[in-house]
């Protein structure tokens, strides 16, 4: 069975899901999945239900809660012993049992490696893999305490990361072209994300598109003294520097399986 946590919760068996009840509930599950192993508190599951304001029957409710977990556990096939009750709190016990997560977390640290080896093929398969497995945003838009929070601020940027990574790949290989449209929408989406304009502008560079290019910097140094004050980062500025000298370090030179070539367009 599968813990999925890369968009609304859920539980996944032999093609099968099942949804985990009301949302805390799906908290409750989201917190003990997060310290998987790890003696979870009720207090710290109250704090991240209801936070500074628990109702005064808080402790009972969450006994409700974990009971209707359990209950989703069994019929989606897992172990009676899933999850353990302890004197002051609860542990949950994976076993065999894999996390969308955390296969999310070895996947970007394997493609990561392969890149570091100039393996941008074997790197790319790897991190479409790792952004396969979002379905929607991490829980599906739940909210709860800091330790909810924090493991959904942690994830999001791993799947940016990994984009980064993956549309770094394609450009080493050639596929700068292919990125061009992809990335004007990504950049669209996160217009904070300087590496995104730093990859478009790259792409259109190679694709012949200097104007454009630079153009893309432009709007890049607005949208940022906009809306945060402050000005484009290094890599975004030597980036632009590049592209008005005409540098040769911007074409493709992709090392891959021993081969290399350099190409403009």
């Amino acid at each position: 069975m599968r813990y999925e946590l890369l968009g609304p919760v859920r539980l996944a068996d032999r093609g099968r899901t099942t949804a985990v009840g009301p949302r805390r509930v799906q908290t409750v599950l989201s917190v003990l999945l997060i310290r998987a192993g790890e003696m979870v508190t009720r207090d710290q599951l109250i704090a991240e239900i209801w936070a500074d304001d628990p109702p005064r029957q808080a402790t009972a409710a969450v006994h409700v809660y974990l009971s209707k977990l359990r209950k989703a556990l069994t019929a989606a096939g897992c172990p009676g012993g899933t999850v353990l009750t302890h004197e002051t709190g609860y542990v949950l016990r994976t076993g065999t049992d894999e996390v969308d997560f955390d296969i999310v977390l070895r996947l970007a640290s394997r493609g990561r490696a392969l890149m570091r080896h100039g393996r941008f093929t074997d790197a790319i398969r790897v991190l479409e893999g790792a952004l396969a497995l979002w379905r929607g945003p991490v829980l599906g838009g739940l909210r709860a305490g800091h330790v909810v929070d924090g493991f959904v601020t942690q994830l999001t940027e791993t799947r940016l990361s990994c984009l980064e990574m993956l549309i770094d790949c394609r450009l080493e290989r050639g596929l700068h072209r292919e990125l061009v449209g992809p990335l004007h929408s990504i950049v669209a989406e996160h217009p904070m994300r300087e590496t995104f304009h730093r990859q478009l502008m790259v792409a259109l560079y190679r694709s012949d598109r200097q104007a454009d290019a630079l153009n893309v910097y432009h709007l890049a140094r607005k949208t940022l003294d906009d809306q945060l004050g402050v000005r484009p980062g290094k890599m975004l500025q030597r980036t632009q520097q590049a592209i008005l000298r005409a540098d040769d370090e911007l074409l493709a030179r992709c090392h891959d399986g021993g081969m290399e070539w350099t190409e403009s367009a």
